[in-house]
């Protein structure tokens, strides 16, 4: 069994200057955003939600990304309205968004 219901991995990987990477479209600060809301809406720990930074995914093309598991699900986004919803729909409801997986 799991130790977390959901474990949620950020790419937040920095790369030379000029290529892709998640660090460049604000993953660390959306990360943060996710963990802090998380945090409000009491979804965090053991059997909840744990949010992580991750160092490259390999998706750099698509990014910013992050993949929630158990289900292997990844997600692009762009603001704190895209992980809104991901954190309403698919941690709090069981419902992947459709508009946002890669």
């Amino acid at each position: 069994m799991s130790h977390f219901k959901h474990h949620v991995f950020f790419c937040c990987n920095q790369r030379a200057a000029g290529e892709a990477c998640c660090a460049s479209h604000g993953a660390a600060e959306l990360r943060a955003y996710a963990k802090d809301r998380v945090k409000a809406l009491g979804l965090n720990g053991p059997n909840k939600v744990r949010i992580n930074h991750a160092g490259c995914l390999d998706r750099c093309d698509q990014g910013p990304v992050m993949v929630i598991y158990p289900e292997a699900i990844w997600y692009t986004y762009i603001d704190q309205a895209d992980i809104d919803e991901i954190i309403d729909s698919h941690l709090c409801q069981g419902h992947p968004v459709e508009r946002l997986k890669i």
